[in-house]
């Protein structure tokens, strides 16, 4: 055998071993950021509940507020429909990812009005709104801003706030952004690459 020979026979031999090698999972690009933490909240059904309650389960954590005219509802209609297309792929591992919406619009979004908005988008969907306080604490620890508007003609506001959405694993630590802002195919598309 040539020297030739014998280096295409040792690549070979390589290329051969490698076939049976398990490729590593590949790192959530949010693996080891600060985002989440502990939270105690009204949830929409008036009832506290805290970030142990969610423990075990995949989450799907998206700030805004019911009174928003057109962002808010279009992601949150994003979130349910590519859940619901997820859990239709997948029934076992769709059926472990809670959708949780915190408002951060608490002097109105109340548990009654929370209700009939998430009710809206997802059976599963949970609303939840505290003090303002609470609100502030929590929005900090996801590092998500907002703020409240000046006052529109005829009464009311406008929140301003950022637009993320994140999954976040069953130890609460964070996993990706969900692209809700596009579709919902695209929040499935993402949901069934992350969720184990």
């Amino acid at each position: 055998m040539n020297i030739r020979s014998t280096l295409a026979a040792a690549g070979l031999a390589l290329l051969l071993a490698g076939c049976g090698a398990a490729t590593p999972p590949e790192q959530p690009p949010l693996a080891g950021a600060r985002i989440g933490g502990p939270f105690a909240l009204t949830d929409e059904n008036g009832r506290a509940t805290t970030d142990r309650d969610l423990t075990g389960k995949w989450r799907i954590m998206y700030f805004g507020y019911t009174f928003c005219p057109d962002i808010c509802p279009t992601d949150a209609r994003n979130i349910g429909a590519g859940l619901k297309r997820f859990e239709a792929e997948d029934p076992d591992r769709g059926a472990r990812v809670t959708p949780v919406f915190v408002t951060v619009d608490p002097a109105r979004d109340t548990p009654q009005v929370l209700k009939a908005f998430t009710d809206a988008f997802h059976p599963r969907m949970i609303g939840l709104t505290g003090s303002g306080d609470a609100i502030a604490r929590v929005a900090k620890s996801y590092a998500v801003y907002y703020s409240k508007g000046d006052p529109a003609p005829g009464g009311g506001y406008l929140m301003d706030h950022q637009r993320v959405t994140y999954l976040m694993d069953p130890q609460g630590r964070p996993v990706a952004l969900l692209p809700a802002d596009k579709s919902a195919d695209a929040v499935a598309a993402e949901l069934a690459r992350w969720v184990r």
